[in-house]
């Protein structure tokens, strides 16, 4: 099939006027340079919108694609398949294992097979519905056990685990079988996270215009501009110097919008092709398709406990459902493990995840990535330890409260820890000790806790870059330029850079001009994601507000005569602190600077302290500092039907420090409506149509109308405490607020349902008929409980082994262990297909 099967525009050479300046068109492209307003609208290179062709199939080899008949619908303009875009493309360097287009295979219903372009939407529309696809169906694999148990087809050919296992992680810090062993309670449990989406209200949207050959820029609805930016040169095979991309604001991101997605890199690929501006807007079940987001995770987890409540070791098992591919899956994996350590002291610990490939769309970082299923399971299972031993489920947190500056068994640095606070705060305020276990029948509280990163200690492409940079522009009128490349995503971060310069400086927050997200224009910061813009972007600012801060107070002690450390800088003045009628404006400041040192421009970057870890899997956990939260919740529960509802939530988080209190609230509130709509119903689960029908594998529910999420009627009141308690390592003191408090929400569920009719829902979300079974089994006498009974046995391959801070371990894995690595390193020369052909004779990848 050739492509394009239309040319862009056959109207022959021709010239027409812009206003005050010549303009040609040469072979059907526009050559437009600097102007956008024209006297001759009809040959303006107009804007024409793109549609996606999907597939309809699972798993499947594309035979043929045939796009005449689409050609026939008026206004269309050009079509384009995975040919014309070979290179792949993903958001972690080790999985790129994506096409713009499928070039020979889908993955997954939704998967985009083609493009179309017309003139309008609905043109675009229709003839996307023309095109038509054949396919010779693949095995379609829906779980984690069926990808287990089939390694052939293979969704992907390149992991190296083998079939269609994507990552395999076995990690172990200390002796936790000794640790068994000295327990005095030994606890085993079952859970089960389904996974769910975003559900942002702004769909994803790009808008790619061309500029000269060879040179786009490219408008998106994204979180992470820079890694946008790596991809589209990747994949158009262009210098990144001739690609720009511009990072709107988001209506609402979550994680969601944290990949390069197909379509930002098709629409620049037409835009280049047909030479004129090209708009896409996925529909809301596209970006069902689009996923990303959270990870259904199957998991088991054994603690050992002294009958005084001292952890003494855990060992926890995860299964992950990765969906059709890659995305930031190796490091979720290692998320699902690696911030056990963080709130309570576990000596002993032991980690073994694997992350599957199934025909599904594929899983990623939702607010929180990879530590709520987790946190989940580590919360419900404390509060029967605490039962079991006779314990208040507050004082045995707070007996195992981890200490602040320290590092952990699995070699994570830890700063100050506000949790004992955050606890203290909201058992006092819900009436905890009066009310706890006392409540009528039907009514019940439940505490759980959680923590969370305050960015990721290291970027996504290894490199010894800042993570963040930010540049100051002054002028002799008092205006402060700031240049930064992150990305507003409704979080606050615009709001968060201005009042941190403005802080340092002493002006208004009208003086401070912002310019974001332009990788043309503004320094690289890596994206909206980690919750790590406040912390680092925060840092880089403030270095380069205080460069221009000591500029300024050199040239203003100049002029009055007087020491610099004298200068205070505040309500748009610069003054003596001795004689505060002393001083000059703000805007005489900067005249005078700039006449002393020429134009006046700083830069500031942050990167963070590297992590004492040495071992594979050490880059995932690190973070500057952490965050804390505490939450209880109180529930109402009918016993005849299952119903239940939230009546009151009390959560504390440990802030470190609020820069906008308003806006910090509004975060915390909002992932605990989050946190809720996880907990009570939202799920993103799929279904086989009959086979005479169909062999898909299609989204149950891909609508807002059918995918349930909280409202007003469901959300109850909400009671927020905000510790303060600065850490060293924040800009001013301050911690992350975007995710953390979202964890303790599912598990306080769990735990008030518990309290209120004496069942356990060992899963997520927790549904009516699960309430209902648990308390018929309660009433026959079995165990009170629902959920899952068992996991997948697998091999989780070779066994890292490190030696904790208290066994005085370096941070590295053991000698033995890295001996054996380097042995089975020079002894291995086969390639990879032979070693993968290997991996494909193993019995252990069965699920029985």
């Amino acid at each position: 099939m050739a492509e394009p099967v239309r040319t862009p525009d056959e109207r022959p050479e021709r010239e027409t006027r812009l206003i005050g300046t010549p303009f040609r068109r040469v072979d059907g492209r526009a050559k437009v340079t600097g102007v956008t307003r024209f006297a001759d609208d009809l040959s303006f290179p107009r804007m024409c919108h793109m549609r996606l062709v999907r597939s309809t199939m699972p798993h499947a080899r594309i035979v043929k694609i045939d796009t005449r008949e689409a050609a026939q619908v008026p206004g269309v303009l050009g079509f384009l398949t995975g040919k014309s875009m070979p290179n792949t493309f993903g958001i972690l360097p080790v999985s790129e294992d994506e096409h713009a287009l499928c070039p020979d295979k889908v993955r997954m219903v939704g998967d985009p097979v083609a493009a179309v372009a017309a003139v309008t939407e609905d043109a675009a529309f229709e003839a996307a519905l023309k095109v038509r696809v054949e396919y010779e169906p693949l095995t379609t694999i829906s779980s984690i056990e069926e990808a287990l148990a089939t390694p052939e087809p293979r969704i992907h050919d390149y992991s190296r685990a083998g079939g269609n296992i994507h990552k395999l992680a076995s990690l172990e810090f200390g002796d936790v079988e000794g640790a068994f062993a000295d327990a005095d309670l030994l606890l085993e449990d079952f859970c089960y996270y389904e996974g769910n989406t975003h559900l942002a209200m702004e769909q994803h949207a790009a808008v790619a215009l061309p500029e000269d050959v060879d040179r786009v820029t490219v408008y998106s609805s994204t979180q992470t501009p820079h890694y946008v930016h790596r991809a589209l040169s990747k994949v158009l095979d262009i210098p990144a110097s001739r690609i720009r991309v511009i990072a709107c604001p988001n209506g609402g991101g979550f994680g969601g919008k944290s990949d390069p997605f197909n379509h930002e890199i098709v629409a620049a690929k037409m835009a280049l092709h047909l030479g004129r501006p090209v708009k896409i807007v996925l529909t809301r079940e596209e970006v069902f398709y689009c996923h990303r987001g959270r990870h259904p995770v199957q998991m088991w987890l054994k603690t050992g406990f002294k009958k005084d409540g001292t952890i003494t070791g855990q060992h926890l098992k995860s299964a992950l459902d990765g969906g059709a591919y890659g995305s930031y899956g190796v490091a979720s994996t290692y998320y699902t493990g690696a911030l056990q350590t963080v709130t309570y002291k576990l000596p002993h610990y032991r980690f073994d995840g694997v992350r599957t490939y199934t025909n599904k769309p594929p899983c990623g970082p939702k607010r929180g990535h990879g530590t709520p299923q987790p946190r989940f399971a580590w919360e419900i299972h404390l509060d029967k330890a605490a039962h079991a031993l006779g314990i208040d489920p507050a004082d045995l947190r707070i007996k195992n409260l981890e200490e602040p500056e320290t590092v952990t068994a699995n070699w994570l640095k830890v700063g100050t820890i506000g949790l004992g606070k955050c606890i203290e705060a909201v058992v006092e305020g819900s009436g905890w000790r009066e009310r706890y276990g006392k409540l009528p029948e039907g009514r019940g509280l439940g505490l759980a806790c959680g923590a969370y990163l305050c960015g990721a200690g290291l970027p996504i492409y290894w490199n010894h870059m800042p993570q963040s940079g930010v540049q100051l522009l002054l002028d002799r009128s008092g205006r402060v330029a700031v240049f930064c490349g992150e990305t507003e995503i409704g979080q606050g971060s615009d709001s968060v850079l201005a009042a941190v310069v403005a802080e340092v400086l002493g002006v208004d927050l009208n003086d401070i001009r912002l310019c974001v997200g332009d990788t043309d224009l503004t320094p690289v910061d890596l994206g909206s994601y980690s919750s790590r813009v406040t912390l680092m972007m925060g840092n880089a600012a403030i270095e380069a507000a205080e460069r221009a801060r000591e500029m300024l107070a050199s040239a203003v002690a100049e002029q009055l005569e007087i020491p610099k450390d004298r200068l205070v800088f505040a309500e748009r003045r610069v003054f003596d602190t001795e004689d505060p009628e002393r001083g000059v404006d703000f805007a005489d400041a900067c005249i005078a600077a700039e006449a002393r040192f020429g134009t006046l421009g700083t830069v500031g970057s942050y990167t963070p302290p590297r992590s004492p870890g040495r071992f594979k899997g050490a880059g995932v956990g690190p973070s500057p500092t952490y965050s804390y939260s505490a939450c209880v919740m109180e529930v109402e529960v009918d016993p005849a039907t299952g119903l239940y509802r939230p009546i009151h939530v009390w959560i504390a988080h440990d802030i470190g420090r609020s820069i906008n209190p308003v806006l910090v609230l509004g975060q915390v509130e909002g992932s605990v409506y989050m946190g809720l709509g996880e907990a009570m119903m939202e799920e993103q689960v799929f279904r086989r149509l009959p086979k005479r029908l169909s062999g898909a594998l299609v989204h149950k529910m891909p609508s807002m109308l059918e995918y349930k999420s909280p409202t007003f009627h469901e959300m109850p009141p909400v009671t927020s405490y905000l510790i303060e308690d600065p850490d060293v390592r924040g800009p001013f003191g301050a911690k992350e607020v975007g995710q953390g408090p979202l964890l303790p929400v599912p598990p306080a569920l769990a735990n008030a349902i518990f309290d209120a009719v004496g069942v356990r829902i060992d899963q997520i979300p927790i549904q009516p008929h699960m309430i209902l079974k648990a308390l018929d089994a309660k009433r026959q006498g079995a165990e009170p409980r629902y959920g899952p009974t068992s996991f997948p046995e697998l091999d989780f391959g070779e066994l890292i082994k490190v030696a904790t801070p208290a066994e005085g371990g370096d941070g590295r894995a053991s000698d033995e262990l890295q001996r054996k690595r380097q042995e089975s390193k020079r002894a291995t020369s086969g390639t990879m297909a032979e070693r993968d052909e290997a991996l494909k004779g193993k019995k252990d990848l069965t699920t029985r």
